[in-house]
């Protein structure tokens, strides 16, 4: 059973705003103008990021960009900041429109912020405005991971973890018994640990990723299909992997310069959301993702100097979690989906190692961005999984 939320339920959390202070807009300003460029010997994506790309983005983000309107775009939607153990977590809230919203806990990774849930996250809580039923409406809970944006960064390594903060938001500070998951990246992970420790509070979750199942002798051989997608994995690993193998085992030195250089900022983040999203029939990056949105993904990293914090995630996770065991699995149903322009896409039958999969869809568009990429495909995947559960 799922309870609802009760108005002003929102125990001691303190609402929240985004803002820009003039301090923080001269500076960044004046760092914008004072860029020394480096040199490059193409104007394409094969040394990494794209000369002409970055410097379009830059001459909008000094020149054009709107820091008014763009703290009215983040502010749309409500947002809290409570504390949970004495560490700080930073949420947003859209209340479903309906007769009974379910809660839906939605997470990103990284290099995402929630700016990407802008297009997604009404889909969800409203869908009679976009077509719908009322009656499949979500609260739309979308809460910042530990070091990223405007939640706490840790003080010390591995001092939170992110599925125990966000299930105590989800049940101690919100009030529900019961609540679905669901996530992209790093927040697909944090999915399957609350489906892991908290399976009697998780209804069903909802990955764009999903775990790799520790292999055993006693594991049933692998079939073609895996087979390929772990070959798949390997070779994205060694063309495409550097940024997470700095993350996993230097991201401080990296983080120094990143921290004091809006361009070294954009050029580490724009890259990924170039190279890792659908341009379906030839678009550019630039009209899949509009300068406004890449820039407030970057003000969120850059206003909070988050940045280091939310690589050293990735060190954390790598050097301190005890990994998987043969015998751990996820009962918790759920649902894959494997976006076509995605880092790589496991097969069903990998996944079906893993975790109780009930759907397992493979969209005809969309990358590692998708609830900016294909809201309406991400919210209809996502209903149908939920319609699915309910019908049983």
């Amino acid at each position: 059973m799922v309870t609802e939320l009760s108005e002003g339920c929102q125990g001691r959390s303190e609402p929240f705003r985004v803002q820009f202070s003039q301090d923080l807009r001269a500076d960044l300003r004046h760092r914008l103008a004072a860029v020394r460029w480096s040199d490059a010997v193409t104007a394409d994506w094969r040394y990494g990021m794209n000369p002409e790309v970055l410097r379009t983005l830059i001459g909008h983000w000094r020149t054009s960009y709107d820091f008014d309107a763009a703290e009215e775009r983040l502010n749309a939607i409500p947002q809290f900041r409570v504390e949970i153990d004495g560490f700080g977590v930073h949420y947003l809230l859209l209340k479903g429109r309906g007769p009974r919203p379910r809660p839906l806990l939605l997470m990103n990774g990284w290099p995402s912020s929630f700016a990407e849930y802008q297009r997604l996250a009404p889909r969800l809580a409203d869908p009679e405005a976009f077509g719908g039923a009322a009656d499949e409406s979500f609260d739309v809970i979308m809460p910042a991971l530990p070091g990223f944006g405007f939640s706490d960064r840790p003080r010390q390594p591995h001092q939170v973890l992110a599925e125990d903060l966000f299930h105590r938001l989800m049940t101690e500070e919100l009030g529900y018994t019961q609540y679905f998951a669901s996530g992209t990246d790093i927040g697909a992970g944090v999915a399957t640990r609350l489906a892991m420790k908290f399976p009697r509070a998780v209804t069903g979750i909802h990955l764009s990723a999903v775990a790799d199942p520790p292999l055993t002798p006693a594991s049933r051989p692998l079939s073609p299909a895996e087979t390929y997608y772990l070959a798949q994995a390997d070779q994205w690993a060694r063309e495409e992997g550097a940024y997470e193998h700095v993350h996993y085992t230097r991201p401080q030195t990296l983080a120094f310069a990143l921290s004091d250089s809006p361009v070294g900022l954009a050029s580490w983040i724009v890259e990924k959301f170039a190279l890792w999203s659908d341009h379906g029939a030839g678009e550019d990056v630039l009209q899949v993702f509009p300068l406004d949105l890449l820039i407030d993904n970057l003000m969120i990293y850059w206003a909070t100097e988050t940045i280091g914090s939310s690589m050293r995630y990735y060190f954390d996770d790598r050097h301190f979690r005890s990994p998987l065991a043969a015998e751990d699995h996820v009962n918790v149903p759920t649902a894959v989906c494997m976006w076509p322009a995605d880092l790589v896409t496991a097969p069903r039958e990998w996944a079906e190692r893993f975790y109780d999969v009930r759907q397992y869809s493979r969209p005809a568009r969309g990358g590692h961005f998708p609830a900016w990429e294909a809201p309406e495909v991400y919210a209809e995947d996502f209903r149908a999984f939920v319609r699915a559960l309910a019908t049983g």
